[in-house]
């Protein structure tokens, strides 16, 4: 692995975590944090796929023992981070880097971490809390990260900074 994609990823964890923990829209019980999704799009097209799973995985980890996660949103990043990597990694658009997110979190995510919660919390709970939550951050955050990533390009600040 890369020294400068290691550092660049521990950074990345550590901005997630802070802004993870800060900005949050509650939505009913649910809460959607747009802010992990954006990271993940980016970290699978700056660094590549195997990075943005480790930076989901970092991120997850940390707030669950801070207290600001939940551990049933765990896997749902981490299939949020594998899908964007993936789906960049194959075809070098950014579209489907946020499409690929989209799909890993809002919907395979959501359903995987839905059944997790529904063991430990019951059904009405689980949908309450992740299906829309999850859909709707990973939609927000993945747009987010499609536009700064197109508006960077246009500016050409990856071609001069590249890691």
């Amino acid at each position: 692995m890369n020294t400068k994609k290691l550092v660049t990823t521990a950074l990345i964890i550590a901005m997630g975590v802070v802004s993870n923990s800060i900005f949050v829209i509650p939505i009913g019980i649910a809460k959607v944090a747009p802010m992990q999704h954006l990271l993940n799009v980016l970290t699978a097209v700056w660094l590549g796929p195997g990075y943005a799973v480790l930076q989901a995985f970092g991120v997850s980890v940390l707030r669950n023992l801070l207290g600001t996660g939940t551990i049933f949103a765990f896997p749902g990043s981490i299939i949020g981070a594998v899908c964007a990597g993936m789906f960049y990694a194959r075809t070098q658009k950014i579209g489907y880097a946020a499409l690929g997110e989209w799909i890993g979190t809002g919907i395979l995510g959501s359903l995987v971490s839905t059944l997790l919660a529904q063991l430990f919390m019951g059904m009405e709970a689980a949908l309450m809390l992740f299906l829309p939550s999850f859909a709707i951050s990973s939609a927000i955050g993945a747009g987010m990260a499609y536009f700064i990533i197109l508006e960077m390009g246009k500016r050409s600040v990856l071609d001069r900074n590249k890691i």
